[in-house]
């Protein structure tokens, strides 16, 4: 390992977040364009009755700063106290691949049967990553 690895996922989950920034002004364009949504709604980030297309653009970026705090957090510990080995690397890259895939879900279909259990897969994920750096700090 070159000592960088630890790093990729975060940089891989951060364009997780822009794109869904990007996906957030497009579809709130089209709304109103659309005329199914005023500006002046998104002034204030009191959007009443935003609607659904949106919304469920927002609420997923909303996840990506909730779960995914603890992920770069735990990400930047490992990294500094030289706990970044291969099982925490694929740990983190677990956890990348399914907030992808929840968020992906939750801007299409947004079905609970398949976005559950994605996000219960990263939290498992990020769980292990923790306590691997509880136990390295334990003993080392």
């Amino acid at each position: 390992m070159t000592g960088y690895e630890m790093f990729r996922p975060m940089v891989a989950h951060a364009v997780l977040v822009f794109g869904l920034y990007a996906l957030l002004g497009w579809r709130r364009h089209v709304l109103v364009k659309a005329g199914r949504i005023q500006p002046v709604q998104f002034r204030e980030n009191h959007a009443a009755n935003e609607p659904a297309e949106s919304l469920a653009v927002r609420n997923s970026l909303a996840n990506q700063f909730e779960l995914p705090l603890l992920f770069h957090v735990c990400c930047v510990l490992l990294y500094t106290t030289q706990a970044d080995n291969l099982p925490s690397v694929i740990l983190a890259w677990i956890f990348v691949a399914t907030r992808y895939a929840h968020a992906f879900v939750h801007v299409t279909s947004n079905d609970l049967r398949y976005r559950s259990p994605l996000f219960a897969l990263g939290f498992v994920a990020l769980v292990g990553m923790w306590v691997w750096l509880g136990i390295w700090l334990a003993f080392s």
